[in-house]
């Protein structure tokens, strides 16, 4: 099944209303940001981590021009050794390769062990954009909307000023 099929026919049946933008892949956010130019929504990057142990898994959503701070991160998550995770504990826990991370890569997340966080500075959007688990396609989704298809699905999405 092409790999956007289970996004688009979730949020079709949550009634979420999105614009999708089909392009070449894209392996940077960069390179995505070029193919969605002038089109309304903040640039996401969404990044798959776990702790040293590979015990826990977090996935850190943020402004695209931003950069996360790993040890400040691990505070605030109470875990140490924050780093990004492998190509394959990638496959292995959301079932995408790298350059395709997005919440929408938690429908693949059968262990459901994946802890959700959004950078409250990005949280007044109107709009957010996301890899619809693919890199050749951008969805644009309003940002209460994410959040009512990350509940649907069984997450708590956190908050945080990063």
């Amino acid at each position: 099944m092409e790999p956007s099929k289970a996004v688009i026919e979730k949020l079709n049946e949550l009634g979420i209303e999105f614009e999708m933008v089909e392009h070449e892949p894209a392996f940077t956010t960069e390179q995505a940001d070029k193919f969605i130019e002038g089109i309304e929504g903040v640039r996401t990057k969404t990044m798959f981590l776990t702790d040293k142990k590979k015990k826990a898994w977090f996935l850190v959503i943020m402004d695209d021009d931003k950069r996360l701070d790993m040890k400040e991160f691990g505070e605030i998550v109470g875990a140490k050794g924050i780093k990004m995770t492998s190509e394959e504990s990638l496959m292995e826990k959301l079932m995408l390769k790298p350059g395709m991370v997005s919440p929408f890569g938690l429908l693949n997340n059968i262990d459901h062990d994946v802890q959700i966080y959004f950078d409250e500075e990005i949280m007044g959007e109107d709009r957010m954009s996301f890899h619809p688990n693919t890199n050749e396609k951008t969805i644009f989704v309003k940002t209460p909307d994410i959040i009512r298809f990350l509940k649907s699905i069984g997450y708590e999405p956190q908050i945080i000023k990063l």
